[in-house]
């Protein structure tokens, strides 16, 4: 898909819609924060709503930016918008600011940024709008204008100056969530809660579902309970689960309040079961469909690059509705099948009903078994009115099975073999 570019001085004062062409607010500003290589991601918009309060509206809640107005989900948290750290805000803090052009021809101000959005669907800061000094001697001149890229210009620093937490942050830009996790973690306690604090939501929340829980809890609540609600909203709900299992019930239900309505929905769904079953195994957000969507239409689901592998193996479908929990789970069709078959082909047409689904009660093991029997990547888990509830991937149950400190192991380090027998399975962490 071609570039799609918006200017950040056009794009403030323009309304903000909900789906059904509601007014939500007037956007204000917009948020990005810093990488090492690559130029500043956007991570949200700044929306003044009734009563002049500004929020915070997450870039991946914005389905649309056209000139004038500005789509979204209609999901915006009313919490007023508090600034974290690591995170800039282009009308306040970028626009005005003095650079250096990197070929040495000299230096300007930013007068105006625009912003990108990538065939992924992610917005980056593109090209600036720059003044350059002024030649001429008279009062009413201005210094003639041009555009750059990002990387064609630096901000100066002060000689010796110490790197920052937020300059830190940007070095660990391309790291992997594990490794981001692993990095953190070797971290001295009060750098890593500073990096912590300068990391966006969604970084911290990918990185968090990659430490043990015990380090979730205490990163969580060193970072207090509104930041804390913030991050788990952004895990994925299993994870988010696993974390507040941990906590005593008045403190879990005190986040659950704080978090977005839909997101602690699903997570207290996924608290009712125990740890050591599908249930408690599952995500509650697999990729659910009807018999007569077709495969064009499940294909462009399963292509979402925020959508976890094992998950894109395979779409469910159920009679409505066809949010979890679902109407009657009719069967499986797997992403390999649809391959085989004509776009406007129907998925009711090529389900596969041979897969039995698993009871949301059934063990860990049993779950094991399963996945290892059939060569599976993934499994639907049903209730007892065989209503689809969510889907157990083969990377819950490792993590599950796995030995309580295998993130410690090196490469080369063989780590002990589990067995599957009920009686052996090893404590969740």
């Amino acid at each position: 898909m071609s570039t799609q570019r918006v200017f950040v001085a056009r794009l403030v004062g323009c309304t903000v819609f909900d789906p059904a062409g509601d007014r939500l607010g007037k956007v204000r500003d917009v948020v990005v924060i810093y990488r090492k290589d690559d130029p500043p991601r956007v991570v949200g918009l700044v929306v003044e709503i009734p009563g002049r309060r500004h929020v915070f509206l997450s870039i991946g809640r914005v389905t649309s930016i056209q000139p004038g107005q500005v789509i979204s989900t209609g999901l915006i948290n009313v919490r007023r918008f508090q600034q974290r750290g690591g995170e800039v805000r282009v009308m306040s803090e970028l626009l005005g600011r003095k650079v250096f052009f990197t070929d040495g021809s000299g230096q300007a101000v930013i007068e105006d940024v625009g912003i990108e959005r990538d065939r992924l669907g992610e917005w980056d800061i593109g090209q600036l709008f720059l003044r350059k000094p002024k030649t001429s001697a008279s009062p009413f001149a201005k210094g003639p204008t041009t555009f750059a890229n990002w990387n064609q210009v630096r901000e100066q620093l002060s000689p010796g100056e110490a790197q920052s937490a937020e300059q830190l942050v940007a070095t660990y830009s391309e790291l992997k969530p594990a490794d981001l996790a692993n990095t953190l973690l070797d971290l001295p306690e009060e750098r890593l809660l500073e990096v912590a604090e300068e990391l966006s939501d969604d970084r911290l929340a990918d990185a968090l579902e990659e430490m043990p829980e015990d380090e979730q809890v205490h990163i969580l609540e060193a970072l207090g309970d509104e930041r804390a609600a913030d991050i788990l909203d952004q895990m994925e709900p299993d994870d988010a689960a696993d974390v507040l299992a941990q906590l005593p019930e008045d403190q879990r239900e005190e986040l659950l309040e704080l978090m977005e309505p839909e997101e602690a929905e699903d997570v207290r769904a996924l608290l009712k079961y125990g740890p050591d079953t599908a249930g408690g195994l599952m995500t509650s957000e697999p990729i659910v469909l009807s018999a007569d969507s077709t495969v064009a239409e499940a294909l462009a689901l399963i292509r979402r690059h925020e959508l976890h592998p094992a998950l894109a193996a395979a779409v469910f479908i159920t009679l409505p509705p066809y949010e979890t929990p679902t109407g009657r789970l009719l069967g499986t069709v797997h992403f390999q099948r649809m391959l085989r078959y004509p776009p406007h082909e129907r998925l009711g047409a090529i389900i596969d009903d041979t897969l039995d689904p698993v009871p949301a009660t059934a063990s860990a093991a049993e779950v094991a078994r399963l996945l290892a029997s059939y060569n599976l990547v993934s499994l639907p888990v049903v209730d007892q009115a065989h209503r689809l509830v969510g889907a157990v991937s083969v990377d819950d149950v490792l993590d599950y099975l796995l030995p309580e400190d295998w993130r410690s192991h090196d490469g080369d380090e063989p780590v002990a073999a589990v067995s599957t027998s009920t009686a052996s399975i090893p404590r969740r962490r």
